[in-house]
């Protein structure tokens, strides 16, 4: 059995591109644009519902006309290893003559020969791994010079020391920190992961609707706010530490 081609045009074609750091929301666009003279339903579909928020997630396109759909992924720890596997199913179908037709009734009762579908799978990239090398050299480097200007004169043998001293001092407070960061992100993810839970919807291809609106802004735990907090305190204690 034969399927439609998709009559909407999809920019991006074939994939969706996230640019990290994740461990906060990153948000790729997707645009649809209608090149005929009749209206258009679309649906957007994904393998992975708990990760995505999208909105809109359905609708209607009229002639000639374009939507753009935001679609945000959630925080999460990332591992370049990890193949990703995530992918968008955009359902398209001609609208009906009549305009009160019933959505969710009319996409149960479409046949799959009215059916037309685009698929899209999902790319993570990182920031350039140079650009953040430089980034923590540089902070480091304005560290130094903050301690030599501080500091009272020494001789050449207590300053190579002293030097070394902060070095070491430097590396270790910059991997506590790097720690304190991943547990943050992992405490960021989980709570997004269990306000997300309730937005799952499956359907027997393993393709579900994912989120049409973001989680609404609910006033996160208590024991939330006290893992963030002491989170932050202890990269304010190691910064003060380092650089006072």
């Amino acid at each position: 059995m034969l399927k439609q081609e998709q009559v909407l045009q999809i920019e991006p074609q074939n994939e969706l591109k996230f640019v990290g750091p994740f461990s906060q929301p990153v948000t790729s666009y997707m645009k649809l644009t209608n090149p005929t003279d009749k209206k258009v339903l679309f649906k957007i579909k994904t393998t992975a519902p708990k990760k995505y928020c999208v909105r809109p997630n359905s609708g209607l396109i009229n002639a000639e006309q374009s939507a753009q759909i935001a679609i945000c992924l959630q925080p999460f720890r990332y591992d370049p290893n990890e193949k990703n596997k995530h992918k968008f199913m955009v359902q398209t179908v001609f609208a009906p003559e009549t305009g009160d037709a019933n959505l969710e009734t009319l996409w149960k009762e479409i046949s799959p020969e009215q059916l037309m579908d685009s698929k899209l799978k999902c790319v993570f990239e990182m920031p350039d791994q140079e650009q953040q090398s430089g980034s923590t050299a540089g902070e480091a480097q304005r560290a130094t010079v903050h301690s030599e200007v501080n500091d009272t004169p020494k001789t050449a043998q207590e300053a190579s020391l002293s030097h070394s001293g902060d070095s070491v001092e430097l590396q270790k407070a910059t991997k506590e920190i790097q720690r304190l960061r991943e547990i943050e992100s992992e405490l960021r993810e989980a709570l997004f992961a269990a306000k997300n839970e309730k937005w799952e919807l499956e359907d027997e291809k393993g393709l579900a609707a994912p989120n049409r609106y973001a989680p609404p802004a609910e006033q996160p735990p208590t024991m939330y706010f006290i893992a963030i907090a002491i989170v932050v305190g202890l990269v304010g204690i190691l910064l003060g530490k380092f650089l006072l």
